[in-house]
């Protein structure tokens, strides 16, 4: 029997929780799809909380040594201390291992509450460059001598007045950058055989940023062959929306809407949002991925108030860890697990999050729907 080693860090808060609901999923599922051919052998890490408490730091470097030598992890919500002093361990392991592609699928299936008429149509892939714009994490407290300094060279040198008490935060956004992510995903588009590309930006407004990420998109786009901004016949149309028409768009018109390329501040709001049309986000998966490592994740936080109690939705984690199996080549394993979650909603087996928005929803425990999930894998046809 092979054994796969992927390492896991179950994460804080209700991270147990959902980790303790997931584990028995993935392994029947490689087991029935490989015909008993391969294992998991799990490598449990640590970061965040638990790790600041057992390492004094957030993100342990035997932690980062073995995501390197595995090129992969499966990574449950983390928690940062509020306040300053503390960066988000979250966006620290996207730059740590340069992960500057974000990848969350939108897609609702029956059973599922939804605000829309006709949720059906909610079928699209929100790209989310991972490294750069405002969570870069550039920032200067207001007050400070820091913020002073960057305020008089506004000022002095630039030319531009800003009110002294301001707190700075600095917004860059590459072409480099902007290239290698429009070239992943539109590559990742293009494989996938998916119907249109949109680029989401603000380019009406930052002209210099999200305007150049706009304009940067559509010249890396030009490189692909089956792509064309003309509306040529036979190939995948790409086209450009402002972001906050992007919002109304998602929802008035979700049908006209595949890919979407954004920004890394865009892309999270329209990721969250575009969540909620589907149920919210503990169905929404993840995962960020760079050229040497990727790192498959909920979309949702660590919820401590929940910790320990048995209800929360584990299904976000659940297919983020159907995305890593596809990323390994299993597509059989990744496709089982989605197929078991979509059979265990449609029998109305749901966590208390949606079954309070759907009618005779039959609302169990977190660790009883990862149960049902598990009967339905090790039940399909594989």
């Amino acid at each position: 029997m092979d054994t796969i080693r992927i390492p896991v860090i179950a994460g804080d808060g209700t991270g147990e929780d959902i980790w303790n609901a997931s584990r028995e999923i993935f392994e029947e599922a490689v087991l029935k799809t490989t015909g008993g051919s391969k294992r998991i052998e799990w490598v449990p890490l640590v970061a965040g909380l638990k790790a600041l408490d057992s390492h004094n730091v957030l993100l342990p470097q035997e932690t980062v040594d073995a995501i390197l030598d595995s090129t992969i992890a499966l990574k449950g919500p983390l928690t940062t201390p509020v306040g300053g002093g503390f960066r988000s361990v979250n966006v620290y392991l996207r730059q740590r291992f340069d992960l500057y592609v974000c990848i969350r699928p939108i897609r609702w299936f029956r059973g599922l509450p939804s605000p829309l008429v006709n949720p059906e149509a909610v079928d699209m892939v929100i790209f989310r460059e991972n490294t750069e714009d405002l969570y870069r994490g550039i920032e200067w407290k207001g007050g400070t001598a820091e913020a002073r300094t960057v305020v008089d060279f506004l000022r002095d040198v630039m030319g531009v007045e800003v009110d002294p008490d301001s707190g700075i935060g600095i917004k860059p956004m590459s072409r480099a950058g902007t290239e290698r992510f429009v070239r992943w995903a539109v590559g990742w588009a293009v494989k996938a055989n998916r119907r249109v590309i949109t680029i989401v930006h603000k380019g009406n407004i930052m002209k210099y940023t999200e305007g150049a990420f706009r304009e940067w998109a559509y010249e890396t786009a030009r490189e692909f062959d089956d792509v064309s901004a003309e509306g040529v016949q036979g190939k995948i149309p790409i086209n450009d929306r402002i972001a906050d028409n992007m919002f109304m768009q998602v929802i008035a018109r979700p049908a006209d809407y595949d890919i979407l390329l954004c920004p890394n501040l865009n892309g999270d709001y329209l990721s969250d949002a575009c969540a909620a049309l589907i149920g919210g986000l503990g169905v929404a998966p993840g995962a960020n991925i760079g050229d040497d490592v990727a790192v498959f994740e909920p979309t949702h936080g660590s919820a401590p108030k929940y910790a320990g109690l048995d209800m929360v939705n584990p299904t976000s984690f659940i297919l983020s860890g159907a995305m890593l199996f596809d990323h390994m080549g299993m597509v059989e394993t990744g496709t089982a697990i989605r197929r078991a979650v979509e059979e265990t909603i449609r029998a109305g087996i749901m966590t208390y999050d949606l079954a309070r928005q759907v009618r005779d929803g039959r609302a169990v425990k977190c660790s009883e729907y990862g149960k049902a999930v598990v009967e339905r894998v090790s039940a399909s046809g594989v």
